[in-house]
């Protein structure tokens, strides 16, 4: 909604539905700081263990901060961060793929069978455990799977890591705040905008403030708090980022902008810092390093 900040989509080789993470460009905000009732971690999938060895390789390469390989629910897994403190955890579905993955960036430097091909488990931070239970297991559907101490895994619909959600129980911890390097929401898939209907329709019965429906042009949405500090959005997966604009070929190549805007589109893009998008279409060599 704002001209003057970039919304920076980041998805698998297709930009398909469930893949895609997102990154407001926004300046001049502080540094978020970490604590409970957040949205703590952003997961990822990839194919199987034998991936989450090369990607211990690739970030000593790259001088990324990591921790070893360890084991959480059954699964493998490998937690990083970014420059921002960000955090992230590399998700291995050799043992729990369940929902279908999405597709490697195939022009890519990281080999397709060692890549990320989707998002993996939402991790949230809580101190209200008995809330966020009763939130997750009524009012959003999900399973109640697993504990290990005060971790907890839930699931939904075809399960495994890209349908899931792990939740920390933490008491001792200040109250998080927003800011740089931290999570602004997670999105939930639905089919199509009458869902959306169906869940304004529960919103209201629960009492819930909601944003009613977002147009937000590659799909509708819908926004609501059901838990202290953690911001939930629905959103439908269609139509898609590819459309009479951006083929497959030029997709993430150049500013897109949905149509109410495209007629200002010198204007804008004088606005706005430029952004190389020229590894969008560039062909990688593979980095296999074995070295």
């Amino acid at each position: 909604d704002d001209i003057h900040t970039y919304h920076l989509f980041f998805a698998d080789d297709k930009g398909s539905a469930g893949t895609d993470m997102t990154f407001f460009d926004f300046k001049g905000i502080s540094q978020a700081k970490k604590g409970t009732n957040e949205i703590a971690k952003t997961g990822f999938r990839v194919k199987d263990d034998q991936a989450l060895s090369y990607w211990v390789k690739r970030f000593d390469t790259y001088q990324v901060k990591h921790s070893g390989i360890h084991t959480m629910f059954g699964s493998k897994m490998l937690e990083f961060r970014d420059f921002d403190e960000q955090e992230y955890i590399l998700f291995s579905d050799e043992k729990r793929p369940g929902v279908k993955a999405g597709e490697p960036w195939h022009k890519g430097p990281v080999p397709d069978e060692y890549a990320i091909i989707g998002l993996g488990p939402i991790y949230f931070r809580v101190s209200n455990f008995t809330l966020i239970d009763q939130v997750l297991t009524e009012k959003l559907t999900f399973k109640h799977l697993s504990k290990q101490e005060d971790i907890h895994l839930y699931e939904t619909g075809e399960g495994g890591h890209g349908a899931s959600i792990i939740v920390e129980v933490r008491n001792d911890l200040p109250q998080a705040r927003q800011g740089f390097g931290g999570i602004h929401h997670v999105a939930f898939g639905v089919e199509e905008k009458s869902d959306l209907d169906a869940w304004i329709s529960a919103l209201n019965s629960y009492h819930a403030p909601h944003s009613g429906h977002v147009d937000r042009f590659y799909f509708k949405s819908l926004y609501t708090r059901l838990y202290p500090g953690l911001l939930f959005e629905f959103a439908t997966l269609g139509p898609g980022f590819i459309d009479d604009e951006e083929s497959y070929e030029i997709l993430g190549e150049t500013l897109a902008l949905p149509p109410k805007f495209r007629h200002l589109r010198d204007e804008i893009e004088k606005l706005v810092r430029f952004i190389d998008t020229k590894r969008s279409d560039k062909v990688y060599n593979k980095e296999y390093l074995d070295n």
